[in-house]
């Protein structure tokens, strides 16, 4: 691993002003991606800029017919606060999934969504919540926030300071794991509110992804059966070593299913 500078701050606008002043300079949240990419010497930032003491950014407030999740919240209390289990249980169920206890504790929801893992499992809930991601500078809808594989809407030294999750009347999500690494090798999160249903897919492709023939087929018969019925074309679908591009797609419909269910169950 290189030398950095280490640099922790109090408030957002003096982080971003920081990443500002020095282009080589990242943020540090959960570092559950960064810091292994600095120990292999694949990254190498001048400074790392730590948010996670930033305490507006760890809040989580639940207002009218809006929860808001700080950046800098971790999973594990994204899985385990009361607002979030009241007002989308899916959600705080999709963070109590995610790796195991120490990722849990330290991996952040901001840092999660600024990655854009592939595999990553927030990205299919904030897609399928129609969320509104919030920074430093503007708020960023969440059709135009992923654009592909660990790339974001998100400009140098942009700041993800929350999360903004309009309310559903049912929402779930539910994943294939990897055995190893916990990350999904297909994740399908499902939500039914008051403009209809949208689906979103995590792990199968390159990037995070709505599945438009589910949206369909459910916006017409919410059920496990009319979930099951639809047929997802393997085109365009990852095709590696964990699994097909067939497989892949056979798998999607059945854990939007097992999605409806769990929603059913809250």
């Amino acid at each position: 691993m290189y030398t950095f500078d280490y640099k922790r701050l109090g408030e957002p606008n003096a982080a971003a002003a920081l990443m500002n002043a020095d282009a080589d300079a990242k943020y540090l949240a959960g570092g559950q991606s960064l810091l292994p990419t600095m120990r292999l010497r694949l990254a190498q930032p001048s400074a790392l800029v730590d948010v996670t003491r930033i305490a507006s950014m760890k809040e989580i407030a639940f207002k009218g017919d809006t929860l808001t999740i700080g950046g800098a919240a971790c999973h594990a209390q994204v899985a385990a606060n009361a607002d979030v289990k009241k007002a989308l249980p899916g959600l705080a169920d999709l963070a109590g999934r995610i790796g195991d206890r120490q990722v849990r504790e330290r991996g952040t929801i901001g840092g999660s969504l600024a990655n854009d893992d592939p595999a990553a499992c927030y990205p299919s809930a904030v897609l399928a919540l129609n969320a509104t991601v919030i920074t430093d500078r503007r708020r960023i809808a969440a059709d135009d926030f992923f654009v592909g594989m660990y790339e974001t809407a998100l400009e140098p030294g942009e700041l993800i300071t929350a999360v903004e999750f309009p309310l559903v009347e049912r929402a779930a999500y539910e994943k294939f794991r990897n055995p190893a690494s916990h990350f999904a090798l297909v994740g399908v999160f499902v939500a039914k509110g008051a403009d209809g249903v949208r689906v979103a897919v995590t792990g199968a492709a390159p990037s995070v992804f709505r599945a438009k023939e589910l949206e369909a087929a459910l916006s017409t018969d919410f059920s496990v059966v009319s979930a099951r019925s639809v047929t997802i074309p393997p085109d365009n679908l990852n095709d590696d070593m964990h699994a097909s591009a067939i497989y892949r797609a056979h798998l999607i419909p059945v854990l939007a299913g097992r999605a409806i269910e769990r929603a059913n169950s809250f």
